[in-house]
C-alpha cells in the first residue's frame, strides 16, 4: 500500500468517523504540543551549547572567544541555509504573515527543521537574537504541512499555523493566555468561535511541555517584590512615552541596517557584520545570545554582574559610567541584533525587545531615585520591557499578557496597560506598521481584522475577468455589429483593431433605435457608434484600484487591458459575488 493510498483510506475514514470540528480540536492539541517540543528543543539546545562553549568563565577570560563565537555562528547558518538548504527564505514572523497573505496559508515544509538548526547556530553562538521568531516559525510550519497533508480548507491551515505559534509562544514563556493574544493580534487570526477553542487547546498543550520538561533555570519568570504604588501612576505614563520613542530608534535602526546589508553579497556581508558583531560583543559582553539571564541580573537589580567587562577599567562604581554603560547596551543592543539578523543569522526580534525594554524601565527608574523619589527599579523594568515590546511589535495587548503571566500575578495590570498603550500609540505617530508587516504593508501584501482589505488582498483580477464578451472590429459598419449582436447575450461590445488594441465600446442602449434601420447598415461604421469606456483596468492593477475605478466612474462594466491589448470585461456583479464567496470563505464559521 502507497503512502498516498493509506492517506487517503485514513481520510475517508475520518469522514466518516470524525466531525470536522472534533477533528481540528485533536489536530490544535497535537500541533500546540509539537510547537511546544519545538520551543523545548531550541532553548535548551541553544542553553547547554553556551555552556559547552563558555564553560562558566568570567568575561575578561572568554571575552576573545565572544568576539569569534558569533562569526562562526552566522557563518554555519548561512552556509546551511545557502548551500544545504540552497533557499534564501527567512525564518521570521514576517515570512509567516507572507505565507497567510500570498501562499495560502503554506509553508515550506523544511521550516519545521531549518529554523531549529539555525536557530541553535546562530543563538548558540552567541547571535545577539532571539529564538522565538524560529521558534514561531517551525511551529507554524508544523501546523501548515498538517493542514496540506490533510487536505484542509484555507481557514483551517491558516488556524493550524497559528496553533502552532501559539504552541510555540505559551511553551517559550509559559504564557498560554499572551500566546492565544499573539495568534490574534501578530499573525491577524480573527478571534472567533471557529478559532477560539484550538487556539485554546494549543496554547494550553504547549504550556503542559513546558510545565513537564523545562528546567527553572531557562524559564522566563519573575515574582514581583514590590506593590504598584498607585501615586506613580504618571512615571509610567512617561515611561510609555519614552519606550515607545526607543521602539522607534530599534525599528529605524534595524530598517536601516536591512537596507545598507541588502546592497553587498552575502559573503562580504557576513565578514563585515560579523566583525563588527564582534566588535561590539567584545566591548559589551551583556549583548551575547539572548540576553534573559542580564534581563534576570536586571530584575534583581544585580548591575555589577552585568557591568563585568573588560572596559570597566575599574570604573564601574562610579555612577556616570554606570549610565554610560547601560545607554550603550540600550542603544547597541538594536544595533547588534539587526547585524545578526542581516549577515544571515536566524533569529527574532522579541528578546532583543525586552531586553531593552528592561533597561530603559531600569534607567527611567533609577533616575528618579537619584533625584530622592523611591521607586521599584523591577517593577520598572517588567513594565518598560511591556513598553518596548507593545512598540517595536506593534502588539501592546501581547505585550501585556505576556508580562503579567511571567510575573504568576496582574499586580501591575493598570501600570503595564498604561505604559503598553501609551507606547504603541507614540510609536503609531511616526510609524503606521511594525517590523514584520512594514514591508508586506508597501507591497499591498499584508493581511488585516479589517475584513474588505483582508479579501481584497486575495482576490485576484484573473479571476473576475469575464471573456464572453463579442469584440467587434474597428473598420466594421453597423450592418457587421448587427450579425455580432445577434451571437451575443451581452449589452457591450468592445471595439477593436486588427492587433487587438482596444479602441473604444459601443453600448446597446446607444443603438438600440437604429440597429433596425437596414438602409444605414452599408453607411454607418462602428467607429462613429463607439464611445470611450469610462475607466480602464490595467492587467497588473490591484483589487483595491479594480474598486476605487468602479466606485469613482459609477460604471458596472469596466475592460481590462494590458499594454492597451483587449483582455477582457469585469462587471460589478461578478466582482461582487467573488466577493462574498471569499468573504464567507475566510470567515465563516
Amino acid at each position: 500500500m502507497t503512502k498516498r493510498t493509506a492517506l487517503i483510506r485514513f481520510l475517508i475514514w475520518r469522514k466518516q468517523k470524525i466531525s470536522q470540528r472534533n477533528f481540528i480540536l485533536i489536530l490544535s492539541f497535537i500541533v500546540g504540543l509539537a510547537g511546544g517540543i519545538v520551543a523545548l528543543t531550541l532553548k535548551t539546545s541553544v542553553f547547554y551549547l553556551h555552556d559547552l562553549l563558555l564553560e562558566d568563565k568570567g568575561f575578561d577570560e572568554y571575552n576573545l572567544l565572544i568576539f569569534i563565537y558569533p562569526f562562526i555562528g552566522i557563518a554555519l547558518t548561512l552556509f546551511f541555509t545557502k548551500y544545504i538548504l540552497r533557499d534564501s527564505v527567512k525564518h521570521n514572523i514576517a515570512s509567516i504573515l507572507y505565507a497567510i497573505s500570498k501562499r495560502n496559508s503554506l509553508m515550506r515544509a523544511h521550516k519545521i527543521f531549518s529554523s531549529i538548526i539555525g536557530g541553535i547556530l546562530t543563538a548558540g553562538f552567541g547571535g545577539s537574537i532571539g529564538l522565538e521568531s524560529p521558534i514561531i516559525s517551525s511551529g507554524s510550519s508544523i501546523g501548515s504541512n498538517i493542514g496540506r497533508l490533510l487536505r484542509l480548507s484555507y481557514k483551517e491551515v491558516t488556524l493550524l499555523l497559528s496553533c502552532g505559534a501559539a504552541g510555540a509562544i505559551s511553551a517559550i514563556f509559559h504564557t498560554p493566555l499572551a500566546a492565544i493574544v499573539f495568534a490574534i493580534e501578530v499573525l491577524l487570526i480573527d478571534l472567533t468561535r471557529f478559532s477560539l477553542i484550538p487556539l485554546l487547546i494549543a496554547s494550553v498543550s504547549g504550556a503542559i511541555v513546558t510545565n513537564v520538561f523545562f528546567h527553572d533555570e531557562i524559564l522566563f519568570e519573575f515574582i514581583l517584590k514590590d506593590p504598584y504604588e498607585v501615586h506613580h501612576t504618571i512615571f509610567y505614563l512617561l515611561l510609555g512615552i519614552f519606550t515607545g520613542l526607543v521602539s522607534v530608534y530599534f525599528s529605524k535602526v534595524f530598517f536601516k541596517i536591512e537596507s545598507i546589508t541588502n546592497r553587498i553579497s552575502d559573503i562580504r556581508r557576513l565578514f563585515i557584520g560579523g566583525l563588527v558583531l564582534g566588535v561590539i560583543i567584545f566591548l559589551f559582553p551583556p549583548l551575547y545570545g539572548e540576553g534573559y539571564h542580564i534581563i534576570k541580573a536586571i530584575f534583581a537589580e544585580n548591575f555589577s554582574s552585568v557591568m563585568e567587562s573588560n572596559i570597566s577599567f575599574g570604573l564601574a562604581s562610579y555612577q556616570w559610567f554606570f549610565y554610560i554603560f547601560f545607554i550603550s547596551l540600550l542603544l547597541l543592543k538594536a544595533v547588534a541584533t539587526s547585524i545578526t539578523i542581516t549577515s544571515g543569522g536566524v533569529g527574532g526580534i522579541i528578546a532583543p525587545s525586552l531586553f531593552t525594554g528592561a533597561i530603559v524601565g531600569m534607567l527611567f527608574s533609577h533616575s528618579l531615585n537619584l533625584l530622592g523619589l523611591n521607586i521599584s527599579e523591577s517593577n520598572f523594568a517588567l513594565v518598560g520591557m511591556a513598553g518596548v515590546l507593545s512598540g517595536v511589535l506593534h502588539a501592546p495587548l501581547t505585550a501585556i499578557f505576556l508580562i503579567a503571566e511571567t510575573t504568576k500575578g496582574y499586580e501591575l495590570i493598570v501600570p503595564l496597560m498604561l505604559t503598553a498603550i501609551v507606547s504603541f500609540v507614540t510609536v503609531k505617530f511616526f510609524e503606521p506598521n511594525s517590523i514584520f508587516t512594514l514591508q508586506l504593508a508597501k507591497r499591498g501584501e499584508l493581511i488585516t481584522h479589517h475584513k474588505d482589505k483582508a479579501v481584497l488582498n486575495f482576490m485576484k483580477l484573473k479571476s473576475v475577468i469575464e471573456t464572453d464578451f463579442v469584440t467587434v472590429h474597428v473598420d466594421s459598419n453597423l450592418g457587421n455589429l448587427v450579425k455580432e449582436i445577434s451571437k451575443s447575450k451581452r449589452n457591450i461590445f468592445p471595439v477593436i483593431d486588427d492587433e487587438g488594441i482596444l479602441i473604444g465600446i459601443i453600448l446597446m442602449d446607444h443603438i438600440r433605435e437604429i440597429m433596425f434601420e437596414k438602409d444605414m447598415y452599408d453607411t454607418t461604421m462602428v467607429s462613429n457608434l463607439m464611445i470611450l469606456p469610462p475607466a480602464y483596468i490595467a492587467y497588473k492593477d490591484t483589487m483595491k484600484d479594480v474598486i476605487e475605478k468602479f466606485e469613482t466612474t459609477g460604471a458596472w462594466n469596466l475592460p481590462v487591458i494590458d499594454n492597451a491589448k483587449y483582455i477582457g470585461m469585469v462587471s460589478k456583479s461578478k466582482l461582487f459575488s467573488a466577493y462574498r464567496n471569499l468573504l464567507l470563505e475566510i470567515s465563516d464559521e
